[in-house]
């Protein structure tokens, strides 16, 4: 990896500054409440919404079970239409297969689509490096690669910038006209990059599925550029995470049915681009095609039998909008380029436990995120394993201070469950002490040790003014 690297285990520190910007807060909270809104929208109008996600999950459930019989049926349909496959197992590897092509068709310039496995290997700073100019194409990536950072968001990866900060960017970077009309600032980046895609003797994609029957790319947009990096070029490259796959193209339309209402709230996407080979004579698109097939830790997921669930993923981002974790610390507090519940499951599997073992203890656990996922994971569930598993293989170090507080809480708590008069004593007890620093239903501040760490970032609930066997009792007598 670059010096961008892994730094998921600096979750803490992030989240601290992030929480402190009354900027970046209003940023995230208007949009992801824009896009969470329009998902629900959306999903009322579909009949049956539930069953067709069950459908979902039963179809990447076949696919991920049998992934080397889909891998090995996708690869021959792709082949047998003239396109080529390479199979690269690390980042490194794929990032020297995309250079190879590259070089080879002469390529000093590639123009990119929006594509999260290019973001996890760093293709752009590999390309770089090999004296490639890589550019992104999708607007939010356009922008995200002038403000030299990375995708804040799965689906709106300049999630993070308003439209205030794209026209200072714009301003600084291409000396445009200060503008905040969004029209505006589209169509200076609309400029700024149309002439990239004929100049360009290489385009490059990801795909938001791969038919395993037909050897189909399937990819999905709002802009339109991805149609341009896949014609235009005389070569396309399509980086496919090997978790792509699905069984048959008639399945396709359970997916698209699924990923726009969960994504953005739309009905449907504006462009759906159907790839099957490299052009044929008298039609439009590239000459070749080739498709690189991209583990970098998906097999190891896979051999992970309670983790396997985790590549069902769509890259929809609806568990991000809907977490109240990820909705206050942003994307880039999460280290990584996935980011909110699917990335506190995937970073740890993708780059080893070790260097992102804080990410599964960043969660509320209250399965939001489970109840909107288009597909079904257990995503909570699936946390609580790899928690389980960090304090096996990588614990978090913790002071001596704090180890002895939690051993002693929690031996205090348990012997108090086990004596109902104890119980009833320490609530009483409580109740009575917190009538000095609750206010209007909330604890937000006590100032006792270890208390006090707990409300240092995170606000309690004030007991109810009378326990329940209290209330049971009043009821019994009457």
């Amino acid at each position: 990896m670059s010096g961008h690297g892994v730094s998921s285990n600096e979750i803490h520190q992030k989240a601290e500054r992030a929480l402190q910007d009354a900027h970046l807060q209003e940023a995230y909270r208007s949009s992801t409440l824009r896009l969470y809104t329009h998902r629900l929208a959306a999903v009322e109008e579909v009949p049956g919404f539930q069953a067709l996600r069950q459908r979902g999950h039963e179809l990447k459930h076949e696919v991920i079970e049998n992934l080397d019989f889909y891998l090995a049926q996708f690869a021959d349909s792709v082949e047998r239409r003239g396109g080529k496959i390479h199979w690269a197992v690390t980042a490194e590897e794929a990032c020297a297969i995309v250079k190879q092509i590259a070089e080879k068709a002469g390529a000093r310039e590639v123009v990119k689509a929006k594509t999260m496995v290019s973001e996890e290997i760093e293709l752009n700073q590999a390309l770089e490096a090999a004296g490639i100019q890589p550019f992104e194409t999708d607007l939010g990536e356009f922008i995200v690669q002038l403000s030299g950072d990375r995708p804040a968001h799965i689906v709106a990866p300049a999630m993070h910038l308003t439209r205030h900060d794209v026209s200072d960017l714009f301003t600084r970077k291409i000396h445009s006209e200060p503008t905040d009309v969004p029209e505006k600032l589209t169509a200076i980046a609309r400029k700024a990059l149309r002439e990239k895609f004929s100049r360009a003797p290489v385009g490059l994609s990801g795909a938001n599925y791969a038919v395993a029957e037909t050897g189909t790319i399937v990819l999905i947009e709002n802009e339109g550029n991805i149609r341009f990096c896949t014609t235009a070029p005389r070569v396309h490259i399509a980086l496919v995470g090997i978790e792509k796959l699905i069984p048959r193209f008639a399945d396709l339309g359970v997916f698209l049915r699924l990923l726009g209402r969960s994504g953005t709230g739309q009905k449907m996407t504006v462009y759906t681009s159907l790839l099957t080979g490299p052009s044929r004579p008298g039609e439009d698109g590239p000459e070749e095609l080739h498709v690189v097939l991209v583990d970098n830790g998906r097999i190891a997921t896979l051999a992970d039998k309670k983790m396997r669930e985790a590549l069902y993923c769509i890259r929809c981002g609806a568990c991000l909008n809907t977490c109240p974790v990820y909705r206050k610390i942003g994307g880039h507090s999460y280290g990584w380029v996935y980011s909110g519940p699917i990335g506190a499951l995937v970073t740890p599997q993708f780059t080893g436990l070790a260097n992102a073992n804080a990410l599964p203890f960043a969660s509320s656990l209250c399965g939001a995120c489970r109840e909107v996922c288009p597909v079904k994971i257990n995503i909570p569930d699936l946390l609580l394993h790899l928690r389980a598993e960090s304090q096996e293989k990588a614990p978090i170090p913790q002071p001596k201070q704090a180890r002895i507080a939690e051993r002693t809480s929690m031996r205090l708590w348990a012997w108090a469950m086990r004596r109902p008069w104890a119980y009833t004593m320490a609530s009483s007890l409580a109740r009575f002490g917190q009538r000095f620093i609750a206010r209007k239903g909330w604890i937000r501040e006590v100032p006792a040790y270890p208390a006090s760490q707990w409300t240092a970032g995170r606000d309690l609930p004030a007991l109810a003014p009378k326990s329940f066997r209290e209330r049971w009792k009043e009821i019994s007598d009457k």
